[in-house]
Formats: C-alpha cells, structure tokens, sequence
C-alpha cells in the first residue's frame, strides 16, 4: 500500500507541475505579446519625435522666441 501512496503522491505532483508549466507558458507568451505591442509604440514615438524634430529645424521654430517675449 505505501508503495501505491507514493505512485499517487508522485502522479499528483506531476499533474500540478503540468498545470504550472501550462499557466506560465500563457502568461509568457502574454507577455511577449504586450512587449511587442510596447516595442511598436515606442518606435512608432521614436519616429515621431525625429519628425517633428526635423520640422522644427527646417522650420526654424526652434530658435523664434516665445510670444510672451
């Protein structure tokens, strides 16, 4: 009988394992999804900025004093 007890014991803690690895498997391919989804807004905002920049420069705005002036 014990040695039953241990097979089962074992089973269990291999079922648990299973789910653990399964849930942690969700939660890092959740994670990669919302890094990606980040990754694309930051180059998106990287863009942005470069072209705003390079309009203020070609425009000249960058050096103009504020109205209040």
């Amino acid at each position: 009988m014990p040695n039953e007890e241990r097979f089962m014991n074992i089973e269990i803690k291999l079922s648990r394992q299973e789910d653990l690895v399964d849930e942690l498997n969700t939660m890092v391919y959740q994670q990669q999804k919302k890094i990606d989804q980040l990754e694309g807004l930051c180059e998106a905002l990287v863009r942005r900025l470069q072209q705003t920049s390079t309009e203020v420069s070609e425009t000249g705005l960058a050096h103009e004093r504020p109205p209040h002036y």
